[in-house]
């Protein structure tokens, strides 16, 4: 029991440094918009009277003969010049889905973390009827939640020629362990419900429903840390 108390401490202190990080960063980011916003908005004042009579005096008139090189001039063909809409269309969903995503994924953690809790007494001597109908809904929650979540990075649309970088590589590396364990956990989780509701006790397989359930957490936990820590 002080090892499973342990381990929901460790969980909850991984989710609770990554959602921090983040509101972190969007705080960050907000305060820098606004800053830009408010340099945007100033105006240079105005010189003197006198200055500007000077300067237009001692300015001579161009000269009808010259005229600036144009982009065909220096060797770019309008294609060049021009942007790509496909592409910015295709960034800008991309965008759009990977932040609903990464909302998403700290909304998940919520009841990840409620559910690794309750699980701890689920499969007791003394464990209600109840109890095990609350612990089989938070996993049903959690999981219609994370699949919904890795829905938005799965489809999201990728960009030729981009190269992922550290933390993107270790989230994505994250996703192959708390990936299968969410298959497998509610599997787990299945028998071992099954086993509790004919008076038998947990056996076999399903007695690792808990450890699985844990390393899942912890590596999901440690997928959302990774992308809100810059190193």
């Amino acid at each position: 029991m002080i090892a499973h108390k342990a381990a929901l401490l460790v969980l909850c202190g991984v989710f609770g440094a990554a959602s921090a990080s983040l509101s972190f960063a969007q705080t960050n980011d907000g305060n820098q918009a606004t800053g830009d916003r408010a340099a945007a908005d100033e105006t240079p004042s105005s010189p003197p009277q006198g200055n500007v009579q000077t300067i237009s005096q001692n300015q001579a008139p161009p000269s009808s003969n010259s005229q600036a090189p144009s982009l065909e001039d220096l060797g770019l063909s309008p294609s060049q010049t021009q942007g790509d809409p496909q592409l910015q269309a295709r960034l800008d969903k991309r965008a759009h889905m990977l932040k609903i995503h990464q909302r998403l994924g700290l909304i998940t953690a919520v009841p990840m973390i409620v559910s690794v809790a309750t699980g701890f007494g689920a499969g007791g001597k003394s464990t209600s009827t109840s109890d095990r109908w609350a612990h089989l809904a938070l996993g049903a929650a959690t999981g219609d939640l994370y699949f919904t979540t890795a829905y938005f990075a799965i489809r999201a649309p990728g960009i030729p020629g981009t190269r992922r970088r550290g933390p993107v590589r270790i989230h994505r590396a994250l996703a192959w362990v708390h990936g299968p364990g969410m298959i497998l956990t509610p599997i787990l989780g299945a028998i071992a419900f099954d086993q509790k509701s004919k008076g038998e006790k947990v056996h076999g397989i399903a007695s690792a429903h808990g450890a699985v359930a844990i390393v899942t957490a912890g590596a999901f936990g440690a997928a959302l840390l990774s992308v809100s820590l810059k190193f």
